[in-house]
């Protein structure tokens, strides 16, 4: 299960620290977020205390129209639960109870200066992609034509030079040999380069090259939809099959099914060219032609029309 930091959360998001937890910074695993109205009714049967709570205008000024016994009690009974933080929108100012009872929980109190549902989309968008599932696979990614494409094989088979050539005809390089792939949604991945090696590309015989130095800043990208991948195999341990593309062959990475195209290679063959072409083709897919589909329907009608 994937987990996110308070910590890191508070940073990404500029969040106001009302109330620390004196060092007691839970994980959040839940993309999910819990605005607590029945609960400050009293009402705990379903309480999904896991979640991040969100305190909004609607939350305090309930709050403030209990009598002090009574929120004293809820509040109580609210902070009683391992809650990961409570989140108060629009700045608003929390009830004293609210303060003094976290302090004793030492439970986190945070703010945003954000209106409440503009508040929770974002968060949601935050931890959601954060708590996407991920992976990492071995090989290049870059944006060729808009199309984000997965070069993978063996190692030395020559991937980082062909990316190098994709790059010198206007293409951009996402991540070089380590791509960090994570499932944001069904058959939606989302491919970025760790940052320790971001926008550097290794070619044997020179060594490391900083990309975005050489070629500008319209050479490299930082995150790009994976919608192919190319396998590079060597000419000899290619099995031909079908030959016209009528087939798609598909690649599981993660819960998803990514096109796959398996390229061989040998001395002689511009790989640069030939991935612009997939891609090229693989955008008119998209748009419903397929040149493969096309060629058999006239070769059908060629045969039909001479019988």
């Amino acid at each position: 299960m994937q987990k996110i930091n308070l910590q890191d959360m508070i940073n990404k998001l500029k969040l106001e620290v009302i109330v620390d937890s004196e060092g007691v910074m839970l994980d959040i695993s839940v993309s999910d977020l819990n605005r607590p109205g029945i609960e400050l009714t009293g009402y705990f049967d379903y309480f999904a205390y896991e979640r991040i709570q969100i305190l909004g205008k609607t939350e305090i000024s309930f709050l403030e129209g209990l009598s002090a016994d009574i929120r004293k009690t809820r509040l109580e009974k609210f902070l009683s639960y391992k809650i990961p933080c409570i989140i108060i929108t629009r700045n608003l100012t929390p009830p004293e109870e609210l303060i003094f009872i976290a302090q004793e929980n030492k439970k986190t109190i945070l703010r945003s200066p954000i209106a409440t549902t503009k508040f929770m989309s974002r968060l949601t968008d935050y931890l959601e992609r954060e708590l996407a599932p991920h992976t990492t696979i071995h090989g290049v990614l870059v944006d060729v034509y808009g199309i984000g494409m997965l070069i993978i094989g063996e190692s030395g088979i020559g991937k980082s030079e062909t990316a190098v050539e994709l790059i010198k005809r206007g293409h951009r390089l996402v991540a070089d040999d380590a791509v960090e792939i994570k499932q944001v949604a069904e058959n939606i991945l989302i491919g970025t380069a760790p940052e320790i090696i971001r926008h550097f590309l290794e070619v044997r015989g020179l060594g490391v090259i900083d990309v975005r130095t050489i070629f500008g800043a319209g050479s490299i990208r930082n995150d790009i939809k994976i919608e192919m991948v190319i396998e590079l195999v060597e000419w000899e341990n290619y099995k031909e099959g079908d030959r016209l593309g009528l087939e798609e062959e598909k690649i599981k990475i993660l819960d998803s099914y990514i096109t796959k195209k398996t390229i061989p290679i040998r001395p002689g063959r511009n790989l640069a060219a030939i991935l612009e072409v997939a891609a090229m083709d693989y955008r008119l897919k998209s748009f419903g032609y397929n040149a493969a589909l096309e060629f058999s329907k006239r070769l059908f009608d060629k045969i039909n029309k001479k019988k």
